[in-house]
């Protein structure tokens, strides 16, 4: 099942979204992709259930693989790097994966829906697309693929700001694997690039309406920002009481340029961390991560109307 939800504003720019990210290098996966592996601290986990989620994010940046941007790109330049995407996310085992740039059909895109291509060969059988930037020969912003059923969902296209490029967020419900009482929300989030201000205006934005669904969360994406005093992810954190996995900590950066972690996931205090990956395979400037994650106690008979 496929849902689109259009809530973006037509962006009449200069098409520089694709030029405001360097090129990525190309990937080349085994069957099982090595990951930097992490296990989750003590201090993050309580008594867990055995059902787990796997979930992933990853920055697509639109399949441009290793151009500098994909204006004049060829559709099967487009189609052989989401190729190695799609191999990637089969790989992974992800039951749910939050994508963001990622395109509809439009000029921009080749014609074509990656999120619909990205599905159909990364072996999901539901997504959800919230078109940011949709107009002028662009249609794309944040997803979700799953094979859970997708419930509610919602995208949300962030006021306007003085940021040239729109961003926003999707968020959907899924029923706890093994256990039906309980449903959290799964969102992909996309942050402003340049502005801590505008982020956190748009985090305003993101955390009031989470506050209105009042499930358990998992948040993940590109927030553009790192776990430095007063930024962004750290406020969202603190705002809806979020765990982030060891946020201080070495050796978990997503983008390689400048050494930043990047991507995020963060999940609810009914939640745990059972391991986080970073995968080293860069399928855009940005790393991909993988982590597993477990229902505590707290969230056994919890189910939130």
């Amino acid at each position: 099942m496929r849902r689109l939800i259009s809530t973006g504003f037509p962006y009449p720019g200069l098409l520089m979204s694709g030029l405001l990210l360097s090129g990525c290098a190309t990937i080349h996966h085994d069957a099982t992709p090595p990951v930097q592996s992490y296990q989750a601290a003590d201090s993050l986990t309580g008594e867990a259930h055995d059902a787990s989620l796997r979930i992933m994010t990853v920055n697509v940046a639109h399949g441009r693989g290793e151009s500098f941007h994909q204006l004049l790109q060829r559709t099967d330049t487009t189609l052989a790097n989401l190729d190695s995407i799609a191999s990637l996310l089969r790989c992974s085992g992800a039951d749910i994966v939050a994508l963001q740039e990622v395109d509809g059909p439009s000029f921009w895109s080749g014609n074509f829906s990656h999120i619909d291509y990205l599905a159909d060969n990364g072996a999901f059988s539901q997504s959800v697309h919230g078109k940011h930037v949709d107009g002028f020969g662009l249609s794309y912003g944040t997803a979700l693929m799953a094979n859970l059923d997708l419930m509610d969902p919602r995208a949300i296209t962030f006021d306007p700001s003085l940021s040239p490029v729109p961003k926003g967020f999707v968020v959907s419900t899924v029923s706890w694997p093994g256990n039906s009482r309980v449903e959290v929300d799964i969102v992909s989030v996309h942050l402003d690039f340049a502005s801590e201000n505008i982020r956190k205006r748009q985090a305003a934005e993101l955390i009031e309406t989470l506050r209105q669904r009042r499930r358990p969360v998992i948040i993940m994406g590109d927030f553009n920002t790192g776990w430095e005093e007063n930024s962004t992810v750290q406020h969202i954190s603190e705002a809806l009481g979020l765990t982030a996995f060891s946020p201080e900590q070495a050796g978990l950066e997503t983008f390689p340029a400048f050494g930043e972690r990047l991507d995020w996931i963060m999940v609810s205090p009914e939640l745990s961390f059972r391991s986080y990956h970073v995968l080293p395979d860069p399928v855009s400037d940005h790393r991909s991560v993988i982590a597993e994650v477990v229902l505590n106690d707290t969230a056994s008979a919890t189910r939130l109307d």
